[in-house]
């Protein structure tokens, strides 16, 4: 068994929650565990003035922990789950994940308590297109602008803006402390969450039998398979940070529930489908949803939507 565990995380207030909470977590379980947290910047980190789609790289948030993972640094990468690739770096694998928390978005107003209360084209802030996406196919005439920075940077711009409003994931919110903020929590039939939103993602090495052996003891197994299926339903549309891609899924009586989105970035064409089946076959059913919606048009889609957002033009508050 280790006798000493150092963990890589992002500096944010939330990547360090997520951190100390995973090290609590293995501390309880081996109090006597020495566990470190080593501090490392990333491209998304330093990249606060660029819009997350035109950067284009799906290792923005994780790849420089990943280098230190590699290179025996580091012990373990404690990451929000969404901000990781389906494809790892060869040589490391996810060794667990957390209980997710709530998985949905939510809305953030000075003076308006939900999306259907925000007057005729309010103006709305969100980092992500998946969010302006099925904004706009809930409300056309809402004016969406684009937002960077953690959690409580967000929050501070925000309150300095003219904005109306503002879109969140309720797990950064939540574990922050910031529940006061939330004005509602937008339901998933408005707006399917990012893949894998609300879980913390343990990466390890593949070959550290030690280290994966302490982290599959606080591996939630649950939670686990949904994300399996929704990564890998992801995977099979080739999705990052440049296009909208939506994934929910929930356990039911053993079975998988899982629903995927694609749309256009004005809202106006968007797909939706679903499946379900065992949660022994996870990964297979996320295969099967990308495939269904490929046949449905969604790489055409896809492939339109990254050329327009290439296109357009910079405007990140």
């Amino acid at each position: 068994m280790k006798d000493k565990l150092i963990l890589g995380s992002r500096g944010s207030q939330l990547a360090l929650w997520q951190t100390h909470f995973v090290a609590e977590n293995i501390k309880t379980l081996f109090p006597g565990l020495k566990v470190e947290i080593k501090i490392i910047e990333t491209t998304g980190d330093v990249l606060l003035e660029t819009s997350l789609s035109k950067i284009g790289d799906k290792g923005l948030f994780t790849r420089q922990i990943e280098e230190e993972l590699l290179g025996g640094e580091i012990d373990a990468a404690i990451h929000s789950l969404k901000d990781l690739p389906t494809t790892l770096p060869v040589g490391l694998k996810i060794g667990a994940v957390s209980k997710r928390e709530t998985p949905n978005d939510v809305l953030i107003s000075k003076n308006y308590d939900s999306l259907d209360e925000l007057p005729l084209k309010a103006k709305v802030a969100t980092g992500s297109l998946r969010r302006r996406s099925q904004l706009l196919n809930y409300r056309n005439d809402l004016q969406i602008s684009e937002i960077r920075g953690n959690v409580p940077t967000r929050i501070k711009k925000f309150e300095n803006s003219d904005l109306d409003a503002m879109i969140l994931a309720f797990a950064g919110v939540h574990r922050l402390g910031l529940d006061t903020r939330i004005k509602q929590i937008i339901p998933i039939e408005i707006m399917l969450p990012a893949v894998a939103q609300g879980a913390i993602g343990i990466e390890i090495r593949e070959n550290d039998a030690k280290t994966e052996t302490l982290f599959l003891q606080i591996n939630n197994f649950d939670s686990w398979d949904c994300i399996s299926a929704e990564r890998s339903f992801l995977h099979t549309l080739e999705g990052g940070c440049q296009v909208p891609i939506g994934g929910f899924a929930f356990l039911e009586n053993g079975e998988i529930h899982l629903s995927g989105f694609t749309g256009s970035l004005n809202g106006e064409f968007v797909l939706r489908e679903s499946i379900k089946g065992d949660r022994n076959d996870a990964t297979a059913l996320g295969i099967e949803l990308g495939k269904k919606m490929v046949e449905k048009g969604a790489n055409r889609l896809l492939n339109f939507t990254r050329n327009v957002v290439q296109k357009a033009p910079e405007r990140v508050i």
